[in-house]
């Protein structure tokens, strides 16, 4: 894998297509150049589906940590979510209730990257203190939908 694919995954997760013409608009790469990736990318396993779904583990990206944030902001808890966000490998964060006041989930390529990420996390006025946990595995993710029968959707869902 070199820059041109991870231009490619970058822009793909950006803007959730794998149009080759979008995605030169994006990153300037040939459309032929594009098409010829993608497939490789899909060989390789790194492009799991037609949804452009990218395994973070065969890209590199393997370690999964989840960190409680405990804080004490100014602010509302939106602003200071998205100073979290701005830590590079944070994926996810959700305010919580309880002792915990953030959950933040990041994705990093290596164990040693996790105490840059503290150390980021640290630096962030309002964070008095994280614990986090390193996930061993991931023994499923799948979408929200793919964990409730149709019917069930229909009843909560469907409008009549």
């Amino acid at each position: 894998m070199d820059e041109r694919d991870v231009r490619l995954l970058k822009a793909i997760s950006e803007l959730e297509t794998g149009s080759p013409e979008r995605l030169h608009e994006a990153t300037g790469i040939p459309v032929s150049t594009i098409h010829y990736r993608l497939s490789n990318l899909r060989e390789e396993g790194i492009i799991t589906n037609d949804r452009y779904e990218i395994d973070l583990e065969e890209l590199g990206l393997g370690v999964t940590v989840l960190v409680e944030v405990h804080a004490d902001y100014q602010g509302s808890y939106e602003e200071f979510a998205d100073r979290l966000l701005t830590v590079e490998g944070v994926t996810n964060v959700y305010f919580t209730m309880g002792k915990t006041d953030f959950i933040v989930l990041a994705r990093l390529s290596a164990s040693e990257m996790v105490e840059r990420l503290i150390a980021e996390f640290e630096q962030i006025e309002g964070v008095d203190r994280t614990d986090s946990t390193f996930v061993i595995s991931a023994i499923e993710e799948r979408d929200a939908l793919q964990s409730y029968e149709l019917e069930t959707l229909l009843e909560e869902l469907a409008s009549e």
